[in-house]
């Protein structure tokens, strides 16, 4: 990245690719933002950024650039991949992180479980300008899609009929209104629409308070 490249991006303001810092306290924090952005469409945070493209700079290059190796490293399951660039603006040096969307999805914060646990695992995806925890029908989603497993014979059931059906009419559904409209469990109302999902019958979407909803797929 050179100098016009990185004002260009602090013009834009912060969004789905992009996230400014003043600066991190913790590898944990910046292990959080990291693997947001690998879990969705890749990224560039930029330290030294106020959150209104205010240029602070960086105190010191090395302390961070061992903070985010140790982020990447020590507190990303699996390890992230990213490519540091330093760049310096009236005097001020900025640290600029680039993640590139993985292909081992999902990545979750390092719990030093031998295996996935849905239900404990620290999941972040990006949100417009947010990082923040993905669903459990995310998580399943990025797995299923990480493994190549999408569902390419579907029998379309009674329930899968009344959700389009109820889609024609509000067109979106959420996990607790397709519970309540057809009388199943939460959890089997989850699966169904995640298999939906893995179909291309439906793409779901985030909230920026969390809450996923699903819509009909284009």
């Amino acid at each position: 990245m050179n100098r016009k490249e990185l004002i260009d991006l602090i013009e834009e303001g912060e969004n789905i690719h992009c996230e400014f810092k003043r600066h991190f306290t913790t590898p944990e924090k910046i292990a959080r933002e990291m693997i947001a952005f690998a879990n969705t469409k890749g990224g560039y945070i930029l330290m030294g950024v106020d959150d209104d493209g205010s240029i602070i700079g960086v105190e010191s290059e090395k302390s961070e650039a061992e903070m985010i190796k140790d982020a990447a490293t020590n507190y990303c399951e699996p390890k992230i991949e990213y490519k540091l660039n330093y760049i310096v603006h009236k005097g001020k040096e900025i640290v600029s992180v680039t993640i590139p969307e993985s292909s081992n999805k999902p990545h979750r914060i390092q719990d030093y479980e031998k295996e996935f646990d849905i239900s404990k695992a620290v999941v972040m995806v990006r949100v417009n300008d947010k990082s923040m925890r993905a669903s459990k029908e995310m998580v399943r989603i990025m797995k299923a899609n990480a493994g190549n497993k999408a569902l390419k014979k579907y029998f379309i059931g009674t329930i899968e009929k009344t959700v389009f059906e109820y889609l024609a009419k509000k067109e979106k559904i959420s996990v607790k209104e397709l519970s309540n409209l057809v009388n199943v469990s939460e959890r089997r109302a989850s699966r169904t629409l995640v298999k939906m999902v893995r179909a291309n019958l439906l793409v779901i979407h985030l909230k920026d308070n969390g809450e996923e909803f699903f819509t009909a797929a284009v």
